[in-house]
């Protein structure tokens, strides 16, 4: 393909998206007519560059209006933004939800990944193509996960046009998926953002059944939960009212933080111990997870650069994870303050909220809920009045699982792959644009309140998505110490329960009688003995297969090479070969040893924990 697109033109519709979002060109340079002062010298091209970040936005605004991007789209964006078409080119490629080929104007993702797998995702796949075969109006694409993992199978239809149309349908039947592809205008409306927390009204747990029915050691019952301080506005307030959010004790954090101070609210955040909690996070990175979040803030605060800058990365995607955007939906105000508190603390007088493009709800109301905090001078100049200046900027990701690894994340921003960049430097010394810079998940940024209202030792708890063979999928908040088999009894586990993924695809499996041991991730994922284990491994290495970025070799061709292995195993009808299952120990420790990332280095933890503790190939 030829990367300078000839003499590629977009067409109206095209220019019209890009001129929309980046408003009319100033010069021949930029695409606009040619004048005679023109000839005589270029103009924009450094304002042009400056714009880099808005390739981003410049990529979805065309995907969203048009439903693929074409060479002459691609070439319009590059004139405008001073890109070179081969750098604009990599980027869209690097996006599950964008495409360089064309294709109909609606497309439903279908979510292939564990959790939907379980649930019958081959079967309403198979439907689907049976129902849709012929229809040159959608095309059906098998997607990673989609973040609906309790409502497992998912689907997602997005029609292109202006505006985009989105429609979810889950739980996921074929005439319920077909029906949110050909008519997304009437398909059924998501259910409350209350159905995802199980523990609304703080319901008495399931009764615990015998060992013998689910193979699962009977813990005691477990105590009452104390009051939920992340949950507790979630289904309760009215996600797009502000007054409704006041009125349930919404900014009275920062109001104690702008009476304290930047330096006094901070130190607060610091005795707490407040460590990473995202569920983007890769397990095993020095950063954010082992260093309390304080101590990497006032790393932030104390450098002379400026300016300071503020990521919230809400685009946690692995298989599994669905937190943030049930915080999003049920709770966006929350956010908003959150991280207005974390800028006030480090001097940041911006911040960018990322979060997945598979989410058009929680993008909706974050949306909603920023513009109304400006309009009633919550954000902007002046903050109540206390001379802090701060804003909010939403960028929507594109399907890319790298995104949640905290460089990765400043580089999609800037507008350039989303490839995880060597450390040190870390991102509070040297992070986006080149200025100190905060990495937040959603959930650490949420603790930030509670901390200022009830005091340090008010940080306790975690959340845990559940999904899989439960009755109550969901996402749960634990106090501290909780195990996994306090977790399963309260999400009330289902018979035959054969093994629990903790930590989603890169984390571990865990027997069922092996689950005295305390909640520490994010993801927690139930499987009964319907769902074939070596299957499950395949799927996990095909998972990081597809979203390794490319930059480093141990991580291109090890996740390549485990799949490969894992395929041979999966298809033998015998017993598997030792040759394949040590190979698959000797990827998987090139991997952890040698890649760049913490994708690379624990894309071989299920499948380890697979093969020594539940014997899938033994």
């Amino acid at each position: 393909m030829d990367l300078r697109f000839g003499d590629s033109e977009p067409t109206d519709d095209e220019r019209a998206a890009v001129d929309e979002l980046l408003g009319p060109p100033a010069s021949s340079w930029e695409g606009a007519e040619r004048t005679e002062e023109d000839l005589r010298y270029s103009r924009g091209g450094h304002a042009a560059r400056d714009r880099r970040d808005l390739l981003l936005p410049g990529l979805h605004a065309l995907n969203d209006r048009i439903g693929w991007i074409s060479r002459g789209a691609l070439a319009h964006l590059c004139r405008r933004l001073t890109v070179p078409p081969a750098e604009a080119y990599g980027v869209a490629t690097s996006y599950a939800l964008f495409s360089v080929s064309p294709r109909p104007t609606t497309v439903l993702h279908v979510c292939t990944d564990l959790t939907c797998t379980a649930a019958g995702a081959a079967a309403l796949c198979a439907g689907l193509a049976s129902r849709l075969d012929g229809d040159d109006r959608v095309t059906v694409r098998h997607a990673p996960c989609l973040g609906l993992c309790e409502r497992a199978p998912a689907a997602l239809a997005i029609k292109a046009g202006d505006p985009v149309r989105t429609a979810v349908s889950a739980p996921a039947t074929v005439e319920a998926a077909v029906l949110a592809a050909t008519a997304p205008d009437s398909a059924p409306q998501e259910p409350p953002a209350r159905a995802a927390v199980p523990q609304a009204g703080d319901p008495p747990p399931t009764p615990p059944r015998k060992k013998e029915q689910t193979g699962v050691a009977t813990p005691p019952p477990p105590p009452p939960l104390p009051p939920l301080p992340l949950l507790t506005r979630v289904g309760v307030v009215d996600p797009s009212s502000l007054d409704d959010y006041r009125a349930h004790g919404g900014y009275t954090a920062l109001r104690r933080a702008l009476a304290l101070g930047p330096t006094t609210a901070l130190r607060e955040i610091v005795d707490s111990g407040l460590v990473g909690h995202g569920d983007a996070a890769f397990p095993g990175d020095p950063d954010p997870r082992a260093t309390p979040v304080g101590l990497a803030w006032q790393a932030v605060a104390s450098r002379p650069d400026r300016p300071h800058h503020l990521v919230c990365n809400a685009s946690a995607s692995g298989p599994g994870a669905f937190t943030d955007r049930v915080l999003m939906e049920g709770d966006p105000y929350a956010l908003v303050e959150a991280m207005t508190i974390a800028a006030y603390a480090v001097g940041a007088p911006h911040g960018y909220l990322y979060l997945r493009g598979e989410h058009p709800r929680a993008a909706r109301r974050m949306r909603r809920a920023v513009e109304r905090a400006r309009a009633r001078g919550l954000l902007g100049d002046d903050i109540l009045g206390r001379g802090h200046s701060f804003d909010i900027e939403i960028r929507r990701g594109a399907g890319a699982y790298i995104s949640g690894e905290e460089t990765a994340v400043l580089r999609s921003i800037e507008g350039y792959r989303p490839e995880p960049r060597p450390t040190p430097p870390f991102p509070t010394e040297k992070g986006l644009f080149g200025g100190p810079t905060v990495v937040a998940d959603v959930e650490t940024l949420l603790h930030v309140l509670p901390i200022l209202t009830g005091g340090p030792a008010a940080y306790r708890s975690r959340l845990v998505s559940v999904s899989g063979g439960v009755e109550r999928p969901g996402v749960h908040e634990l106090p501290s110490g909780t195990t996994l088999g306090e977790l399963l009894t309260r999400a009330g586990v289902r018979p035959g329960l054969r093994a629990v993924l903790l930590g989603g695809a890169a984390g571990r499996f865990v027997r069922p009688d092996d689950v005295d041991v305390p909640v520490r991730s994010g993801v927690v994922i139930a499987f009964d003995g319907t769902v074939p284990l070596p299957r499950l491994l395949l799927r996990v290495a095909e998972f990081f297969r597809d979203e390794s970025c490319g930059s480093c070799v141990p991580c291109r061709i090890g996740t390549v090479r485990q799949a490969e292995a894992l395929r041979r195993i999966v298809d033998r009808a015998g017993p598997a070969a030792a040759d394949d299952v040590t190979l698959l120990g000797e990827v998987g420790r090139a991997m952890r040893d040698a890649s760049l990332c913490g994708l690379g280095r624990n894309a071989w933890n299920a499948v380890e924990s697979g093969v020594e503790r539940l014997g899938v190939y033994g």
